[in-house]
């Protein structure tokens, strides 16, 4: 999973009929810090988040087409929870990876 702020929302009037009952969310991974990092990407939202939260991506599409318990739906990345806090000492994470 990956650590994502949304950032944004797509208008789509014409979606897939699998993706028909859900929001698509630009999504961009953060660090631990909370700072944007990478690039954005586009995940569908099963957690009525919104724009600003701080979210738990699943970007796996083989996880994401089980979530669904659908191995035909075009998906990728799916928000799947809404993150309250972190708890972590960042200078020992950082200090922690090669």
């Amino acid at each position: 999973m990956i650590l994502c702020r949304v950032t944004g929302t797509v208008v789509a009037t014409q979606k897939h009929e699998h993706l028909r009952h859900n929001r698509i969310l630009i999504c961009h991974p953060v660090d631990l810090k909370k700072e944007l990092t990478g690039s954005s990407f586009l995940a569908l939202d099963v957690t009525d988040a919104g724009e600003g939260d701080l979210v738990l991506v699943n970007r796996e599409g083989g996880a994401a087409r089980i979530l669904f318990n659908d191995m035909h739906i075009p998906l990728q990345a799916v928000v799947v929870g809404i993150v309250d806090g972190i708890d972590v000492d960042v200078d020992q994470a950082c200090k922690a990876r090669p």
